[in-house]
């Protein structure tokens, strides 16, 4: 086990090179000046346009520009952002809330997205796994945007329960981002575990359990849902990095200042440090959690072994 994670940590370099090329080609190849978007209609001097275009290397090619931002990464810099502002105080300033955020949406995918999951496939074809079924489709079906509006507005305005902007009232502001974040990935897990569930109840091991006259609960929670709980333990390690970097949609409609709204600004601002900056520290914890989920495998079914 020991060298399998050592090589996968190796493998990790060459891939977070390879990503953060990609990502800063596409914000190199982004219209646009990012001197004058950062001036708005206020006028400058041509002669401060030049030093910060020079400051910045926006004049030189592309090999030249990423071979200067991976001297500064081999040294633990990120760059600065147009305003003169480390990258890495950015990160600092905005991970705390995406990271809150990111547990709230994984505590209700968990919970709420297994519990479903268990009881509809104990009771397959029943009342409840109709519903089930029909609810996580139709939350599935309405895209993130529309469906942090209408809770913004349904639970927010219409009926007071949570805040609908900011940070102010603590962890309690995260609650109605955070289901909302965790709206779809909370769909398929219910689903999957619903299948999951299902299929092992027919196995040979459970009719075997059951002809030794174990209690149902035993075989349901010591048997059944333990293998079960493989995919999706696959499905929701793999979406933790998934949430954290995909929070931009929940963090700008609830004007939470997290990592996902930074980069929203970032991109919009033509801020190309802190868009690769950010972007590439999100692949890391990608390919993080990952690895982390393939550890768990040997934990949940003691048959895996990694040579």
């Amino acid at each position: 086990m020991g060298r399998y994670v050592a090589r996968r940590l190796l493998l990790t370099i060459p891939v977070l090179i390879g990503a953060s090329f990609l990502i800063f080609a596409m914000v190199y190849a982004l219209p646009g000046d990012p001197i004058r978007a950062l001036a708005g209609d206020r006028p400058v001097s041509p002669a401060v346009v030049e030093v910060l275009r020079e400051r910045f290397h926006l004049d030189d090619p592309l090999y030249v520009q990423y071979w200067e931002y991976v001297k500064g990464l081999a040294q633990g810099d990120l760059g600065t952002d147009f305003r003169g502002r480390p990258v890495l105080d950015t990160i600092e300033r905005t991970l705390p809330v995406t990271v809150e955020l990111t547990v709230v949406a994984i505590v209700f995918e968990a919970v709420i997205g297994l519990v479903a999951g268990v009881l509809a496939g104990i009771r397959r074809n029943g009342f409840f796994d109709n519903l089930v079924l029909v609810s996580t489709t139709l939350i599935v079906s309405i895209p993130i945007l529309v469906l942090a509006f209408l809770a913004q507005l349904l639970f927010g305005l219409k009926l007071g329960w949570f805040p609908i902007a900011g940070t102010r009232e603590g962890l309690y502001s995260y609650v109605l981002p955070g289901l909302v974040l965790a709206s779809g990935s909370l769909a398929y897990v219910a689903r999957l575990t619903r299948t999951s569930i299902a299929e092992n109840l027919r196995a040979d091991y459970v009719r075997t359990a059951r002809a030794k006259g174990l209690p149902n609960r035993t075989v349901i929670v010591r048997h059944t849902l333990r293998n079960s709980l493989i995919p999706v333990a696959t499905f929701i390690g793999a979406d933790i990095g998934t949430l954290l970097g995909g929070a931009i949609i929940t963090e700008t409609v609830f004007n939470l200042p997290g990592i996902g709204r930074e980069v929203f600004d970032a991109v919009r601002q033509q801020e190309g440090a802190v868009v690769v900056g950010i972007v590439t520290l999100m692949v890391f914890f990608f390919i993080f959690f990952n690895l982390v989920v393939d550890v768990l495998y040997a934990v949940l079914d003691p048959r895996i072994r990694y040579d």
